[in-house]
């Protein structure tokens, strides 16, 4: 175990031995640290965190501190969880959920850039990238694969979709289709099928899916039609491929804000 002796590790923390630990950083009573982990000087764990094999958290990162959600309550037992192979630059903050039992949960393989926030209760999945700056409100969900561009304000409990990608500078305040682009300040646009990030995870997608794909974007934002009947033709026309099957639930399942 590599622990600087300039590190503040409070009793109870679970380290791996394979763990390092760099100067002046803080390690709470309650946290995991998982084999391989990094976590540079100056950096926060704290809470109930569990850091999974291989993330690194870089200098003045916050991880797993308490909610700013004013319906906490003291007493209250909060977690955060960080999937394997996830890093954390700098001066990023994870916070914890509200209620009791409540968890953060970041999925493996993410990239989370400097500045970002993620509030209490937010899921993401694998290999989601947050450029720097972004800020997510509470209760957010956001699926596998999906890019978030710098700079974007996510409203609270909005969900963005496998593989989309949202341009950067974006206020995010209704649902972001999965496979697709979405950006936008005052108005919020569907600009087309995120083909950069299908191609780059082309394993993903049969020809068959791909084509599918575009011809719902056009069902659903280029013909004119209601949202309705949009979707009931692709249902109707398309071939039901894994991805269509969750275009389809995206919009049935829909949080309160719609989607964009």
């Amino acid at each position: 175990m590599a622990i600087h002796p300039l590190a503040y590790v409070c009793a109870g923390a679970q380290i791996d031995p394979t763990a390092e630990i760099g100067p002046f950083a803080y390690i709470g009573p309650d946290t995991k640290i998982g084999p391989g982990v990094h976590i540079h000087h100056h950096a926060t764990v704290e809470g109930h965190t569990t850091l999974d094999e291989g993330c690194e958290v870089f200098p003045n990162a916050c991880v797993g501190t308490k909610t700013q959600d004013l319906k906490w309550r003291p007493g209250t037992v909060t977690y955060v969880e960080i999937g394997p192979r996830t890093v954390i630059r700098e001066c990023a903050t994870i916070h914890s959920g509200t209620f009791d039992g409540s968890k953060t949960v970041i999925g493996a393989d993410c990239l989370i850039m400097a500045y970002c926030h993620i509030a209490h209760g937010c899921v993401l999945g694998d290999n989601v990238i947050m450029s720097n700056g972004v800020q997510i409100a509470g209760e957010c969900l956001i699926e596998h694969n999906a890019v978030i561009g710098g700079t974007t304000a996510i409203l609270q409990f909005t969900h963005v979709g496998a593989y989309a990608m949202i341009g950067g500078g974006t206020h995010l305040r209704k649902d972001a289709p999965p496979y697709m682009v979405t950006m936008g300040v005052e108005n919020l646009v569907v600009r087309g099928l995120n083909s950069v990030g299908i191609r780059r995870h082309a394993n993903a997608f049969t020809p068959e899916a791909i084509a599918a794909l575009k011809d719902a974007y056009q069902f659903l934002y280029s013909e004119g039609a209601t949202r309705a009947a949009a979707l009931d033709r692709i249902a109707r026309e398309l071939p039901r491929c894994p991805q269509i099957e969750h275009l389809l639930n995206f919009y049935a399942n829909a949080s309160k804000h719609g989607v964009a």
